[in-house]
């Protein structure tokens, strides 16, 4: 079996740089083109400041697996657990199509899995079959 199985997802890309400066042009030909009010095209400038900052501070999330153990790290969070400990996964499919992935101990507490840091729900459910432990699937829970 291979060494591991390492998953990372930093939050500068181009296609997010591309996205915000087509919304910047498409506010900006709005006030000079259209004579729309500038006040209300920075009002919806303010809404895209989370993804700038995103962009701007290029935060990283991710996954690594090894033989013994599952890591995780979301921003300035991180865990980790022995795969000795872990009863089973339980993969969730949300009404968004989201799937949520939950480590659920064998003393039944459950402990999720930030979603930015989750890989590809496929691949990360075959490594982790590959590694012997079992994976639950529930298709459109609520909560």
């Amino acid at each position: 079996m291979n060494d591991g199985f390492e998953y990372i997802r930093h939050g500068r890309t181009a296609r997010m740089a591309g996205l915000l400066l087509g919304i910047y042009a498409v506010l900006a030909g709005a006030v000079v083109f259209l004579d729309a009010a500038w006040w209300l095209m920075a009002g919806l400038g303010l809404l895209t400041l989370p993804a700038l900052w995103d962009w701007y501070a290029n935060p990283s999330a991710g996954v690594r697996l090894t033989e013994t153990h599952l890591f995780w790290h979301s921003g300035r969070r991180q865990g980790q657990l022995a795969l000795s400990e872990i009863d089973h996964m339980r993969f969730e499919t949300r009404w968004d199509f989201s799937v949520r992935v939950s480590a659920v101990l064998h003393n039944r507490k459950a402990v999720r899995l930030p979603y930015e840091a989750t890989p590809p729900h496929r691949v990360f459910e075959r490594q982790l079959q590959a590694r012997g432990l079992t994976v639950n699937r529930s298709h459109f829970t609520i909560f």
